[in-house]
């Protein structure tokens, strides 16, 4: 099938809340918080890439994920490159992206054993509609009060080096062997290429483009899929209904049809925008 609609899976996390809010049902008071919505293909566990919304009520742990090379020394088929499209932050809301200065392994591991690590992280404030693009090696912590749309390669490899004193494992040894711990640059991209169209991400592990609403045909290449993400606004892909708060994936040609004023993020695996 060209079009095909994503199974929604939520996942209960303890830094979740129980109020999502963009269209989605909150979660009942006797159940835990929900942390994350997740997007799978159905009968499809590998796919090139995931879609996550993430809803923080509390820090998340400072940590790290490795590179393709990194991930498949360890007999996992690929690192962890994401990106974030935040949707929601409160006043005080900061995502921290890498270090205030270089800093060594040691230095790392030191600062995480002692906490200290938390004051050395680069904590930028957020706001509604703010984009960052973290390759894998960043050391980075997402904060309390925001809610994102995160779209990542297909890994769970996550190495914490920091968690605020909770009783959940750390990775320190691996982390620390992974991490690019300097102050975060911020990949280039072509930004705005048309009236309609940016490109947010371009490469080398996946492309995320920004689209306004309107009607216009995609052309995804053979032996490729792309995730279709609509942040707001509805409409139909050949004929497949969708709203904001819906994941698809489309292969082939696909017409889309959207109200003008919908945003809507494109993604698809790959070292360079079609």
């Amino acid at each position: 099938m060209p079009v095909t609609k994503l199974e929604m899976h939520r996942v209960e996390k303890p830094w979740g809340r129980h109020s999502l809010g963009f269209g989605f049902e909150d979660q009942p008071a006797d159940r835990d918080p929900v942390g994350e919505i997740w997007y799978k293909t159905p009968g499809d566990d590998t796919p090139d890439l995931l879609v996550k919304y993430l809803f923080t009520s509390e820090k998340l742990s400072v940590q790290v994920h490795p590179d393709d090379r990194q991930a498949q020394a360890r007999g996992l088929p690929r690192g962890k490159d994401e990106c974030w499209t935040l949707l929601a932050a409160e006043p005080d809301s900061t995502i921290a992206l890498g270090t205030l200065e270089p800093m060594t392994a040691e230095q790392l591991r030191d600062a995480a054993l002692d906490g200290s690590i938390e004051e050395k992280l680069d904590w930028k404030p957020v706001k509604p509609g703010d984009f960052f693009y973290a390759k894998s090696g960043t050391v980075h912590a997402i904060g309390a009060g925001i809610t994102l749309i995160e779209i990542q390669q297909n890994s769970e490899t996550t190495y914490r080096l920091y968690d605020y004193g909770r009783p959940r494992e750390l990775h320190l040894e691996d982390g620390v062997a992974v991490s690019d711990a300097r102050p975060f640059v911020a990949p280039e991209a072509p930004g705005k290429i048309a009236e309609d169209r940016s490109i947010l991400v371009d490469g080398p592990k996946f492309v995320l483009e920004r689209w306004t609403g309107g009607e216009r045909m995609v052309t995804v290449p053979a032996g490729v899929k792309g995730w279709f993400v609509p942040v707001t606004g509805s409409g139909s892909a050949d004929g497949v209904a969708w709203a904001a708060g819906d994941c698809l994936t489309f292969e082939g040609e696909v017409t889309v049809r959207s109200n003008e004023d919908a945003d809507l993020l494109f993604a698809y695996p790959g070292e360079k925008y079609c």
